[in-house]
């Protein structure tokens, strides 16, 4: 950001996180006391004692990610005097109250306090239009609702022409239900039938991922499941194959892929997408211009899909390279983060002590 200093404070800090220290502050550093600074700001906003400390740092808007992080906020952005800005990205907004009622505190607060979210909060952001209809339908008001794409960079997840593109169908995500790997496998079982040299490389792991590994071993025959990997390894596998799918699916109790970032890198990368239409997705691929989409759980369609764009040259040609300059058009991380910075100048519009820089703390999750 150009013209905003960001300060990151959070439950504790998450390894890896590339933060300069002086402008991180968590409740749990795992001292005496940590854990227990934690549970008592998620229960009931007390245990974060250093309101004081950020009142001469003199912050001026506050901005928290996921609504449960959104109603923790809120005592916060109370003390400070400070407007609070909250983004939704996801579950927050999908999961079906009845779910929400029975699932982990903070989301079972977050249901409790919603109302009150609602009134207090200056602005929420949606990630997709498919968030902010779901935002909406939660009694949200549409006037204090705005949605921002989540941008991609464009500069780093950049193709390398050389790189060989290879009969590779990549999937890149956790490995849990709402993902679809299960419908993939399936329709790389038809795929392989007629395209034996074709192959499935899954990236990332999760809860399914015996179960997932156990059905690939009975039903594919090139295959390979790579867990977690950085960032470097994923761009390097989306060079070099040919399609990206992740064919996420609805669950029963709402999940539902709410936008999706990994196609814009895939599209980023002159990679284009076999997926299916569901939740968000429709806004980050461009069914027939940057991607072919089918409907859920139709694994058969899937597999049409992906079989047109290993086999089809031309149309393959096409939409990799539309995807890239889509990518850049409408989701480039400098730009988004530009449209950022307009929305907090929003936010602050009716505040008299604005000034050329201001300083923005995000929320109360993990650094």
């Amino acid at each position: 950001m150009s013209k905003y200093l960001a300060h990151y404070a959070g439950s504790k800090r998450r390894e890896g996180t590339q933060l300069e220290p002086a402008r991180v502050t968590v409740l749990n550093d795992g001292g005496p006391g940590g854990r227990v600074r934690e549970l008592l700001f998620k229960a009931v906003g007390l245990g974060f004692p250093i309101t004081e400390r950020f009142k001469q740092m003199n912050f001026r808007l506050l901005h928290a990610h996921f609504g449960p992080d959104g109603v923790m906020a809120l005592p916060l952005a109370r003390r400070l005097r400070i407007p609070l800005v909250v983004t939704f990205h996801g579950y927050d907004a999908t999961i079906k109250e009845a779910y929400a009622r029975k699932s982990y505190y903070t989301h079972r607060n977050y249901i409790r306090k919603r109302a009150l979210l609602q009134r207090e909060g200056a602005l929420f952001i949606a990630v997709s239009d498919f968030i902010r209809g779901k935002l909406i339908e939660q009694g949200f008001n549409p006037d204090k609702i705005i949605r921002h794409y989540i941008g991609v960079d464009t500069a780093l997840f950049k193709p390398d022409p050389e790189v060989p593109r290879e009969n590779i169908v990549l999937f890149v995500s956790r490995l849990v239900e709402v993902k679809g790997a299960a419908y993939l496998i399936r329709a790389m079982s038809e795929i392989q039938r007629e395209l034996p040299d074709a192959e499935l490389v899954l990236i990332g792991d999760g809860p399914q991922r015996a179960e997932l590994e156990a059905m690939a071993a009975s039903m594919l025959t090139k295959y390979r499941f790579l867990g977690t990997q950085p960032p470097a390894v994923v761009q390097a596998w989306m060079n070099r194959a040919r399609v990206f799918s992740v064919p996420s699916v609805p669950l029963e109790n709402g999940a539902e892929e709410a936008f999706g970032i990994s196609f814009l890198e895939a599209a980023s990368m002159q990679l284009p997408v076999a997926s299916f239409r569901t939740g968000g997705i429709p806004e980050a691929v461009s069914d027939g211009e940057t991607g072919l989409l089918s409907e859920p759980r139709d694994a058969r369609a899937l597999a049409a899909d992906i079989r047109l764009l290993l086999t089809d040259e031309p149309l393959w040609q096409r939409m990799s390279m539309r995807g890239r300059e889509r990518a850049c058009e409408s989701f480039d991380l400098i730009e988004q983060t530009r449209e950022l910075e307009r929305i907090y100048h929003a936010v602050l519009a009716g505040d008299t002590r604005q000034e050329t820089s201001y300083k923005l703390m995000p929320s109360p999750m993990d650094a």
